[in-house]
């Protein structure tokens, strides 16, 4: 007995969150478009998000902003707008890839590297860059990473130095300083929420490719959302049952599932400045491998 779609169920969940058209654009580019060169006419991209049911001038007002903030350039060909990452989009989203897709904890060598980073401005500045990339705050102004964990541009005077903890100190100050409950939970939602999507895709004989990139791209938007809430400790400093592994492994199986029809709607709808989208690179391959 076939399994219904759970498409509908997950576009509603999609809709009854505050607006992330732009976000969403930022996942297809990144997990999409990149491998397949970058660049990708605004046709395309209307046509993917229709099939969400988003309105054609909330897009281009998304992609407006987009390029506005430094994330997508445009190319005018003829009465064609081509978009693609900009520099420092596409530098951002390579930075993320790995965490992604391979993520590797840093391993526990019993150090936290500790920032110190006296009031003002800046410090408020800094904030998103260090919790982006793995830093927890334990008292306002104060940061920790377990040591080799690189940190982002601080601001001019603050304070680095290398601290040991005991075993327990160091639960004790992971506790303080990341809401690993809460990531947990947003780890648990995402295994209930996308269960019945591998049950689909196992069950089904042949996924047809709008709904084969529909999902593949809805899973990835909200997989990567509960991914950069965790900072991915090593695993000695992680609660029991740390549903992590759990996730990825599910993600991953769902993903090599929907690949082959999904990139086969690219190979249909896709249109770049030079004609149809190359073929992707071996980075799409490697996805959730490592």
């Amino acid at each position: 007995m076939k399994k219904s779609s759970p498409l509908p169920a997950l576009l509603r969940l999609f809709k009854r969150e505050p607006s992330r058209t732009g976000s969403l654009i930022i996942t297809f580019y990144g997990d999409a478009i990149v491998p397949r060169g970058g660049t990708i006419w605004l046709g395309t991209l209307l046509q993917f998000l229709d099939m969400i049911g988003i309105d054609g001038g909330v897009v281009r007002t998304s992609v407006s902003r987009l390029a506005a903030d430094g994330w997508l350039d445009r190319d005018k060909v003829g009465r064609k707008s081509f978009y693609r990452l900009a520099k420092s989009g596409r530098e951002r989203f390579e930075a993320a890839v790995e965490h992604v897709y391979n993520p590797r904890p840093a391993a526990w060598e019993g150090t936290f590297g500790l920032l110190l980073i006296a009031n003002g401005a800046d410090r408020e500045l800094s904030r998103a860059a260090l919790s982006e990339a793995g830093w927890g705050s334990p008292i306002p102004g104060t940061w920790i990473a377990p040591s080799g964990i690189k940190a982002p541009p601080v601001p001019e005077g603050a304070i680095r130095v290398d601290v040991s903890a005991t075993r327990d100190m160091a639960h004790r100050l992971v506790t303080a300083s990341w809401p690993l409950e809460r990531t947990a939970a947003f780890y648990q939602e995402f295994l209930k929420t996308f269960a019945p999507l591998e049950n689909w895709v196992e069950q089904t004989e042949e996924i047809q490719p709008a709904d084969a990139i529909l999902a593949r791209i809805l899973m990835i938007h909200h997989y990567r959302r509960v991914l950069l809430r965790d900072p991915l400790l090593p695993e000695p400093l992680l609660p029991t049952n740390w549903p992590a592994n759990d996730a990825r492994d599910l993600c991953a199986r769902i993903y090599r599932g929907l690949l082959p029809m999904s990139e086969k709607w690219l190979d249909q709808h896709g249109e770049s400045a030079t004609g149809k989208l190359p073929e992707p690179g071996p980075e799409l391959q490697r996805r959730f491998r490592g």
